[in-house]
């Protein structure tokens, strides 16, 4: 499999780069999450079927030994971001920014609003594009408030992780989680992606990148608890968006990773997203698979990238 550019599923931030926003205080309780437990164990971390783009960096397959943690159930959503904005005021990148990119098909503005594109031409850089307008600005969220909220950085991420006292998941927790129980398993339900023909999360089905027909009930982000949720009772790990992880991205980390709670690299200039997004398609996407990983710049976002949390030890 020749190597996709990350940049072609979620396109990194170009342009100048926005003045920091104040970190938002810490609630004073911690923000209650619909968050479910994950057992202490060991599982075979990466891609046992070779499927993997070999710059992602997928392999070797590495034994990986975990505590007992407690996971969010879905992706953050609209409504759950909103309360953390309400509260503290918190302005995302995307807003500072002043626009944000938008899958060419889904784009709700004027034509002036359309300020650029990201070298590929179904990514396009939208003024007024940003969680309250997944779209643009003639978009917005009413209906969508169970939907995982997206145009979040890396950053914005950790900001509401911050307030909700909650943490990113490492890399190694989020496939952990992912794989339900399951071992050496493609996707979180299996092995095969429509058993019995049926959709078991939101992917890309048509022709990519011109023709999506919806078949699976949903044309970009489908609400955070669609479908049947895996063995641990996690919702949606594999597609509808993408999600931030706390580890530096690099290739190479799992030729020399630790073998319990692996922490990450140490430095990057990327992060690491899991799990796909609802533009995922097997012609140039195949990272909805549960061992697949890129990467992102950390003041990215876009219309496919959300992210969920984990309780803090202690």
């Amino acid at each position: 499999m020749s190597q996709t550019p990350c940049s072609r599923c979620a396109p990194a931030m170009v342009g100048p780069t926005v003045p920091a926003a104040a970190a938002p205080l810490p609630a004073p309780d911690p923000v209650q999450h619909h968050d479910v437990a994950v057992p202490a164990g060991t599982f075979r971390m990466g891609d046992a079927f070779g499927e993997g783009y070999p710059a992602d960096g997928e392999g070797p397959v590495h034994a990986v030994t975990l505590p007992a943690f407690r996971i969010d159930a879905e992706a953050v959503s609209v409504a759950r971001f909103a309360a953390f904005v309400e509260t503290t005021g918190y302005l995302t990148e995307a807003e500072r920014h002043g626009s944000s990119a938008v899958f060419h098909l889904a784009v709700q503005a004027a034509r002036k609003d359309v300020v650029g594109s990201f070298g590929m031409p179904w990514w396009l850089a939208v003024r007024g594009a940003d969680w309250r307008h997944p779209f643009g600005p003639l978009s917005g969220i009413d209906g969508a408030m169970d939907h995982p909220v997206v145009h979040v950085s890396h950053n914005d991420a950790l900001a509401y992780c911050i307030w909700a006292r909650r943490g990113l998941p490492t890399e190694a927790q989020w496939e952990y989680a992912a794989r339900g129980g399951l071992a050496g398993q493609r996707y979180p339900w299996g092995n095969e992606l429509t058993p019995d023909g049926t959709h078991q999360a939101n992917l890309w089905q048509g022709v990519f990148p011109t023709w999506n027909s919806g078949d699976d009930g949903s044309l970009a982000t489908a609400p955070a608890r669609s479908f049947e949720p895996n063995g641990f009772g996690l919702y949606q790990p594999a597609g509808n968006v993408w999600e931030w992880c706390a580890d530096w991205f690099d290739p190479g980390y799992y030729a020399v990773s630790p073998a319990v709670s692996p922490p990450g690299p140490e430095t990057g200039t990327e992060r690491v997203m899991r799990g796909g997004s609802y533009l995922c398609h097997a012609s140039y996407c195949n990272r909805y698979r549960v061992a697949a990983r890129t990467g992102n710049a950390p003041n990215s976002s876009c219309g496919n990238i959300g992210f969920r949390t984990v309780g803090l030890p202690g």
